[in-house]
């Protein structure tokens, strides 16, 4: 469960503003997404392998 402490006379927008960014670290959507249809390991594991290469392409063009 997510609390956010809110002190007097503080916005509620900044209240808000505070949950929302703790409710996205926690991943819940990001997840609930990623289940909504089942991904073989193999492509899992290929997309991994792609990011990676596009990381190192992306560190070398930088050096």
């Amino acid at each position: 469960m997510i609390i956010v402490q809110v002190k007097e006379g503080e916005n509620i927008e900044k209240a808000l503003k505070k949950f929302k960014r703790k409710f996205e670290k926690t991943g819940i959507v990001k997840e609930l997404r990623s289940r909504q249809a089942f991904e073989k390991p193999s492509i899992t594991n290929r997309k991994k392998m792609m990011k990676a290469v596009y990381v190192q392409k992306l560190r070398m063009v930088e050096e």
